[in-house]
């Protein structure tokens, strides 16, 4: 049975920083991508990054990019994403994400198929 833990949201000022960790079990992770996606209220949940089984990593939107970073350690089951000069508008649920098959990429639809956490929740006051 697949599972992923996320930890690492909470309440941080503009400005800030968070990591966020993801913990997968239930299967081999080395041989997935892994990836993280946000909802924020009212709105569609959206791609945020991915990291290949390999480690190589895409980030979505150029708001995000120079400011967000994924990476993955293979020796703990766990992917991170760590979030540099967090504005309000990054206020969001986020979730880690599976895909559902080994080898293949994360899809940048609003749920693709795959296992999801629970989901952390980030606030970022202005």
């Amino acid at each position: 049975q697949v599972q992923l833990v996320e930890s690492g949201g909470g309440f941080v000022q503009a400005g800030g920083s968070l990591r966020l960790s993801c913990v997968a079990s239930g299967r081999s992770f080395n041989n997935y991508a892994m990836g993280w996606f946000r909802q924020a209220p009212g709105k569609e949940r959206e791609f945020v990054a991915s990291i290949t089984w390999g480690g190589a990593s895409t980030v979505n939107l150029d708001s995000l990019k120079g400011r967000f970073t994924i990476s993955r350690d293979n020796a703990k089951n766990t992917v991170y994403l760590q979030m540099n000069d967090l504005k309000p508008e990054d206020t969001a649920v986020y979730y880690c994400h599976q895909p559902a098959f080994p080898l293949s990429t994360v899809v940048d639809t609003p749920t693709p198929r795959g296992y999801w956490g629970q989901g952390t929740q980030v606030t970022v006051s202005s």
